[in-house]
């Protein structure tokens, strides 16, 4: 489970990279908007699994080894 949250960082990371360059080179608005969105839905699954509850566990940490 930690391969896959560090692989979504890592992707987040280039997509908010690539969607700059994409919009600076063509100046075009879509693809890098869905892009930012992407990485945005790809972040907040990370905080669900990462961030503590009211109760103070994470649910990664209630994953059964």
């Amino acid at each position: 489970m930690n391969f896959v949250l560090s692989a979504l960082m890592l992707s987040s990371i280039a997509l908010v990279a690539g969607a700059v360059v994409l919009w600076r080179r063509t100046g075009e608005r879509r693809r890098p908007l869905l892009m930012m969105l992407l990485a945005a839905i790809m972040l907040a699954n990370v905080a669900i699994w990462t961030l503590p509850d009211a109760s103070g566990t994470a649910p990664l940490s209630q994953l059964p080894q």
